[in-house]
């Protein structure tokens, strides 16, 4: 599939929390930073995410928020 995301974060998947309709994924990153992510439940089951699984995160500019410490 291609993508016009440039920004790819590879990582582990360390936990799928599912509630209802979404899902938390957590990615560690190959340099230990985490990347947390809310999906559908039903996109976590099609991609048969759960704790071990490789993963690419891809983040869209217009999808992050900045909050100062």
């Amino acid at each position: 599939m291609s993508l016009s995301a440039r920004n790819r974060l590879s990582g582990t998947v360390q936990r799928v929390e599912t509630s209802g309709l979404m899902a938390e994924v957590v990615v560690e990153l190959d340099g230990g930073q985490t990347v947390t992510a809310i999906i559908t439940s039903g996109s976590a089951d099609r991609l048969g995410l759960e704790a071990g699984s490789e993963v690419d995160a891809v983040v869209k500019a217009t999808e992050v928020m900045i909050d100062a410490h």
